[in-house]
Parts: structure tokens; sequence; C-alpha cells
């Protein structure tokens, strides 16, 4: 076992200094074997892209530097409570062990809640605030998709 505040507080440092740059108040630093594989901070004031999460981006950031998509075995210690985005993010791509400083209840008098997100996502499609609808569409003349996929990855392996 690792000690957690530290990365929480290393997570809360880089949060702080995004607060400096013009950021919102998330840092994220991913570890596996007890050593920082990423650090990384919210970036959608500088990008404009509603998905540059701090999680998001250390998870990239890994994946890259790592050369793959798999981080099995690896924590992400973020300095706020990670978005259902982040979160399906880091099980995609097999974090194993989460842990945040500060709770969607901390955030709410800020607007920092992502409580309401999660709470639309656990309803059935048909009573979500977003429309979802399964549409199963199959091109005439063409291979099933998901069989060209599998026939094609099994062909380079």
């Amino acid at each position: 076992m690792f000690d957690e505040s530290r990365f929480l507080n290393d997570a809360i440092e880089l949060a702080r200094a995004n607060i400096g740059k013009g950021g919102r108040p998330f840092g994220a630093v991913l570890v596996r074997d007890g050593k920082v594989i990423a650090t990384a901070v919210n970036e959608i004031h500088a990008t404009n892209d509603p998905t540059s999460h701090a999680e998001m981006n250390a998870i990239r950031d890994a994946s890259h530097e790592l050369g793959t998509p798999d981080l099995k075995g690896s924590a992400m210690y973020a300095s706020g409570q990670p978005c259902p985005m982040c979160m399906a993010a880091m099980r995609l791509a097999g974090v194993t062990e989460v842990f945040f400083a500060y709770s969607n209840d901390d955030g709410t008098p800020f607007g920092l809640s992502t409580a309401a997100i999660y709470e639309d996502l656990a309803k059935p499609f048909a009573e979500q605030s977003m429309t979802i609808r399964y549409v199963p569409v199959r091109p005439e003349d063409k291979t099933d998709l998901y069989a060209e996929w599998a026939e094609a990855r099994s062909k380079r392996a």
C-alpha cells in the first residue's frame, strides 16, 4: 500500500497551479507500482475540449508514454471526485484503484459536482435527459461491421 495522501496532495497542488493559469481546480496523478506514470490537469479552459479533464489527460499521457491502452494495476489520485466519463475511461483502461480528495458534496456549493449526471445515467435510457435509441442499421451487401473487425483482428494475430 502506498501513501495515498502523498499522491492526493500532489493532485491538489496540480489543481492549485491550474487555478493560477485560469483553469478549474482539478489535478490527477496516475501511479503504478509506486511510480508516477502521468500527471495532468483539467485543460478545458485552454482547449475548449469538454473531455479535457485531468483524469482523461493523465490516461492519454500514460497510454502514449507506455505505448499501450492497458493501464491495469494503476491507481488514479484525483483532487476531485471523477465524473462518469472519467470513471468509464478509467475502467476501460484497466485502472484498478481510484482515490479522490474532494467529493461531489464538497463541490456542490461551487458548481463543481457531477452528482446530477451520475443520477441521470443510473436511469433506464428512456428516462434519461438525453435521447438514446438503438437503431440496428445494417448496410445491404456489406459484411457485418463487428464480424469484419474480428476477421481483420484474427489476420493480424
